[in-house]
């Protein structure tokens, strides 16, 4: 039986690897996605202890949520599962617009308790702040749908430390979920140690910096997609990235264990991180992913993985 961890304040227990799924049904994040192995990646999840699944509206847009709906459904084991989905992206004329309004926020939430066929959601994030809504607002909506029992915790995502202290003005907060990885440290700085006071629990993604910290490129390795344009692979500064990793091979080699692993261990270490998202292409993918448990990091590990990445 997989130990579980709490998320916060909240009353969700999961598993401390749970799976981000933007590659389930997320047809307009990546090409060519097959929706059964999709559906098969939400499948061997469940099957092997992971209850904690990650999605959003704008993944597909909504087919991530759908499969995963079927999947739960198929399983009928909705009560083991915790859902977290996200919403703030708006259709307008052919253009998407982030809504934080209180309106729009419930109506976000109706929509992706149909889609993923359940009557209540563990976890609702709102996916991106706008610039017109006062964030305490927006939060407040959240808390109206919580009394009546339809979502059972408050997320926000992306949101600057002042933006996180507005939303969270009553105390309303339980989870941020941003972007953070070894190269990417900055909320280290103030969101971290605001998280903590508050006991706000941090979901981090791209936690392995598009692959990166995966320890799986050389020198040579070639990218024709996002990761072309993306600084940390460009030029000197790659070969620079790609020494840090290095250095964690030799930790992780130790320890007869992957690159992947370690990083994955290491944040698990930082207070106010309770779980961890990596996503999935394919089954094989979480299964591997569930091996960060077994890495055992001393303090003398995770101060030098701190020092490696120091900016």
């Amino acid at each position: 039986m997989t130990e579980k961890t709490r998320i916060g304040k909240t009353d969700l227990y999961v598993n401390k690897i749970g799976l981000g799924t933007n590659a389930v049904g997320g047809h307009n994040i990546y090409p060519n996605l097959n929706e059964e192995t999709g559906k098969d990646v939400v499948r061997t999840a469940i099957d092997n202890g992971i209850n904690f699944l990650d999605t959003a509206f704008i993944y597909g847009p909504e087919r991530s949520e759908e499969l995963i709906g079927e999947v739960i459904k198929e399983k009928g084991n909705r009560e083991d599962i915790v859902i977290a989905t996200k919403g703030a992206h708006k259709f307008m004329d052919g253009d998407v617009v982030i809504d934080n309004s209180p309106h729009f926020l419930k109506e976000a939430v109706e929509g992706s308790l149909k889609r993923l066929q359940t009557d209540y959601i563990d976890l609702f994030y709102i996916h991106f702040p706008d610039e017109k809504t006062p964030k305490d607002e927006a939060v407040g909506a959240l808390k109206e749908l919580k009394d009546q029992g339809k979502i059972k915790a408050i997320g926000v995502s992306n949101f600057s430390i002042e933006q996180l202290k507005e939303a969270n003005k009553d105390g309303y907060v339980d989870v941020l979920q941003s972007e953070y990885n070894l190269f990417k440290r900055e909320v280290e700085q103030d969101i971290l140690p605001y998280t903590a006071e508050h006991n706000i629990s941090f979901v981090p993604y791209f936690p392995l910096a598009a692959g990166l910290l995966g320890g799986k490129y050389n020198k040579d390795t070639k990218f024709d997609d996002g990761r072309a344009k993306n600084p940390l692979f460009q030029g000197e500064a790659f070969i620079r990235n790609l020494e840090k990793v290095e250095q964690i091979r030799e930790i992780a080699n130790a320890k007869n264990s992957e690159v992947a692993h370690v990083v994955l261990a290491w944040y698990l270490t930082r207070e106010s991180i309770d779980v961890l998202i990596p996503g999935a292409k394919r089954p094989d993918q979480v299964t591997n992913n569930l091996k960060t448990l077994d890495v055992q990091l001393t303090n003398e590990d995770i101060a030098k993985i701190s020092r490696i990445f120091q900016a």
